[in-house]
């Protein structure tokens, strides 16, 4: 499972981007369903609930994307975020 994610937004605008390839990860079972639940929907990840000089973020699983908005992540999506950014979300 290839999990790209990219990062915006910001006081300094830098955007940040990074992929991880599930295949040889001796992990590969919980990160790939940790991409699963951070794909599902939930009722705080609206995209127009903008914060001023929040991140925004755009997470992508075998070509299935999803937008986010900071702080409205869940905790699934700040881990799989952290994982693949190795920094914090």
């Amino acid at each position: 499972m290839r999990i790209q994610v990219r990062r915006t937004g910001g006081f300094a605008g830098i955007e940040r981007y990074a992929e991880l390839d599930t295949a040889d990860r001796p992990d590969a079972t919980h990160v790939e369903a940790l991409a699963h639940r951070a794909l599902a929907p939930h009722p705080e990840a609206n995209p127009r609930r903008v914060v001023p000089d929040g991140f925004s973020y755009e997470i992508t699983v075998d070509g299935r994307s999803v937008s986010l908005q900071d702080p409205h992540l869940t905790d699934e999506q700040r881990e799989l975020i952290h994982l693949v950014l190795k920094e914090g979300a």
